[in-house]
């Protein structure tokens, strides 16, 4: 597969096959048997990297933080026991009116 066509899902198979392998032999396995508590920390940690590269930095650096940023919210995810394609679908679902509407019908905390 070329790096053109990789996908999303193709990156949570990746990691959900990382997650089976030895900690290791992946980096993936390391993180999740740490637990939630890390795997959410590393991803906030990637998060804030992704924003200073978008305000600060150049396209390339922006492109590799925000590959970071997705790996780690792949493994949160699989920590967690949800699919890309339960996201899909919560996605795809908010599609059917608009962004403004479907933020003002959430339920307010």
């Amino acid at each position: 597969m070329n790096a053109k066509s990789f996908t999303l899902s193709d990156l949570a198979a990746r990691v959900k096959e990382r997650a089976q392998a030895s900690a290791g032999e992946s980096y993936t396995r390391k993180l999740l048997d740490k637990g939630i508590s890390h795997v959410a920390k590393k991803f906030g940690e990637e998060a804030a990297e992704t924003v200073i590269a978008a305000v600060s930095e150049d396209k390339s650096r922006v492109i590799s933080e925000t590959a970071d940023l997705l790996y780690h919210l792949v493994v949160l995810l699989e920590a967690r026991g949800v699919s890309i394609a339960e996201v899909e679908s919560a996605l795809a679902a908010r599609t059917a009116q608009s962004g403004l509407a479907e933020k003002a019908s959430r339920p307010r905390e």
